[in-house]
């Protein structure tokens, strides 16, 4: 990792191996690190004005005795900042929940080492710029990514699972009786509609997956690092939440939702237009069999 100078904050309860990689990363003749080191939270969101970091390395010991909550807190302080936790392997739990809390990646302290280090931080970084300029490529009426937006997040993330050896799930969702609910409202029971699917959806997943409006009634939620669970479970996730919301649901008629999931692996050799393509096209109703996207002439489109 070469160029300019990189402004790292580091909150560490002791100096361990992550100021030592870094400090390698980074040797003091090119003068290529700004690293400043904390050693509690008070510093830490004190220093975090104050040092302008680009990215935070978190010990997830400082946050005790609520560590997610810490988590929340240092988020919240530098929402716009990639934020990675280190944590003890017993910690390893808390560790992966932070993700869902705002962190963007996490650490095992016994394996950090150079390349693991260079990995995690690239990629955050790597992130955090895209992210940004995908936050330009947003709904107006949701806020979600619109359908370009989930392009360019798709392919990159797609590159990344191809490298990597992740995975990538994709739920597709549209209101089956949008036109009906635009028939009797108007416009202002459509755009209702909408509003309240991406809020439905927003609930039903992780902070970490993308989440979008395609087109006028479309959605979609593109799932990072995802193992392969059944598209019953994975559908009846955002069920059982519309089947709460449609209860308290007046004046207005009920939502009703359609989904298509598919799954995308190693042995997958499909871009992500392609992949978008085949799970959209196999939109159903709630309660029908999901259909398995057509195959490439490479590769099985997985039913999750």
């Amino acid at each position: 990792m070469t160029g300019r100078k990189f402004r790292v904050l580091l909150a560490e309860r002791s100096p361990g191996g992550a100021a030592e990689c870094l400090r390698a990363l980074y040797p003091e003749p090119e003068h290529q690190l700004e690293l400043s080191v904390v050693c509690t939270m008070q510093t830490l969101l004190a220093a975090i004005e104050r040092a302008l970091p680009e990215t935070i390395l978190f010990d997830l010991s400082l946050g005790r005795p609520d560590p997610l909550d810490a988590v929340r807190r240092v988020h919240r302080a530098a929402p716009g900042i990639p934020l990675i936790v280190l944590a003890e392997s017993t910690d390893q739990v808390y560790a992966a929940r932070s993700i869902s809390e705002g962190a963007m990646d996490y650490l095992l302290k016994e394996f950090i080492d150079t390349r693991n280090l260079e990995r995690v931080i690239r990629a955050a970084l790597e992130r955090n710029t895209l992210q940004g300029l995908a936050d330009l490529l947003r709904d107006p009426l949701t806020g979600l990514y619109n359908r370009e937006g989930l392009m360019t997040l798709g392919a990159r993330s797609l590159e990344t699972a191809v490298r990597t050896g992740g995975t990538l799930a994709l739920l597709c969702v549209s209101i089956e009786n949008y036109s009906a609910l635009q028939e009797e409202y108007g416009s202002r029971g459509g755009n209702q509609a909408i509003r309240e699917t991406a809020e439905l959806l927003t609930t039903c997943f992780r902070r970490s997956d993308y989440l979008a409006r395609l087109g006028e009634e479309r959605f979609a939620v593109l799932a990072l690092d995802a193992a392969a669970p059944s598209a019953r479970i994975l559908c009846q996730r955002v069920e059982s939440r519309l089947a709460i919301h449609n209860e308290g649901r007046r004046p207005w008629k009920q939502l009703s939702l359609g989904f298509s999931v598919g799954y995308r692996g190693a042995g997958d050799t499909r871009p992500f237009p392609e992949f978008l393509k085949a799970v959209e096209s196999e939109l159903c109703k709630p309660g029908e069999a999901v259909s398995q996207p057509a195959a490439s002439p490479k590769s099985t489109a997985e039913q999750v």
